[in-house]
């Protein structure tokens, strides 16, 4: 019988929660259409989540977190994929609540994957992840309702993968990007990434008026929260914002004056459930005319064993850039 090594989450007494290397057998993975030998997946804050005891992210434990995998078919009941080939996983209930990316096999539902497009190595494609998929995302929306100009367009977030990868798009498309973010020493690898100056997020005047003085032509929005609110009042006319993320809360207060004073939209951008045609196509452009030429230059590989401590990092905010896991294969 076939084993494998996981990074399993066991909580070991209630709500405290321990992370091992373990290993198991392929038998042990639920019953789905395709396994796939995983050689990389990536980390990003909902693994961390997961990897803490979040009930909102896993309900049951023990459990192996990575919401990204990219690896090799070895066996398919869907005759869409045979063995050989090679897919992306990305989204959907991957490392939630079914074994993720970090074991070194998932088995998952055929209309999950993805094949991974030609080009690239595959450390690129894990390079943006969730990440830069949802980054992604954002600026596709964004770009529906804002075209490039003299104004600004701001991205909070920006040392995060989301943050990043967007910064890189939107001044590839020729925005002029504000990056900001609460860690200005790393102002040179935004600058480097494209945008033309950084805001410090503590130096941000946050007020409590319907309507502010306008600043923004749009935004892509990673925080939540009160950061949320001040960008939707902060919009000039016709701006939008694309929003994707709640580490600064789940909750924001406004009042309908910038939406029906400035006309502004606030857009909601979902990279899990998203259609698995709309995925294909987003992975498309980031292999081609989207391409982040030097997303890997700030990306760190390691291995299954360093990964707690990075997973321990990524949760009390303090990662800079991205986190690629590569597997034995």
């Amino acid at each position: 019988m076939q084993r494998f090594r996981a990074l399993r989450v066991i909580e070991k007494s209630p709500g405290f929660f321990d992370q091992e290397i373990v290993e198991q057998n392929i038998s042990d993975l639920p019953e789905h259409d395709v396994l796939v030998r995983v050689h990389y997946s990536s980390l990003n804050y909902k693994d961390a989540l997961s990897a803490n005891g979040n009930r909102g992210v896993t309900r049951q434990y023990p459990h192996t977190p990575g919401i990204d995998a990219l690896g090799v078919v070895e066996e398919s009941k869907n005759p869409k994929f045979k063995a050989g080939d090679k897919v992306i996983v990305i989204g959907f209930d991957l490392g939630m609540n079914t074994p993720g990316g970090f074991g070194e096999y998932i088995r998952v539902p055929a209309e999950w994957c993805v094949p991974v497009p030609e080009g690239k190595p595959d450390s690129y494609w894990m390079a943006l992840g969730t990440a830069g998929l949802t980054a992604a995302l954002c600026v596709d929306r964004l770009s529906r309702f804002v075209a490039p100009s003299q104004d600004e367009v701001l991205v909070t977030g920006a040392t995060g993968g989301v943050g990043m990868v967007s910064i890189a798009l939107l001044a590839k498309l020729g925005y002029r990007v504000v990056a900001c973010t609460g860690k200005v020493d790393h102002a040179d690898m935004l600058t480097k990434l494209g945008a033309i100056r950084i805001l410090d997020r503590e130096g941000i005047d946050f007020s409590s008026r319907p309507l502010d003085k306008p600043l923004w032509a749009g935004a892509i929005d990673t925080a939540g929260g009160d950061l949320l609110a001040q960008i939707i009042r902060s919009l000039r006319y016709g701006g939008a914002v694309a929003a994707c993320g709640m580490v600064g809360g789940d909750r924001f207060e406004t009042s309908v004056f910038p939406f029906i004073l400035r006309g502004v939209s606030l857009l909601g951008v979902d990279s899990v459930e998203l259609p698995l045609e709309e995925k294909a196509e987003m992975w498309r452009r980031l292999g081609n005319e989207w391409s982040v030429e030097n997303i890997q230059d700030y990306c760190k590989e390691i291995t299954l064993e360093e990964l707690p401590s990075a997973i321990e990092r990524i949760y009390r905010g303090k990662m800079v850039g991205r986190v690629i896991v590569r597997h034995r294969f």
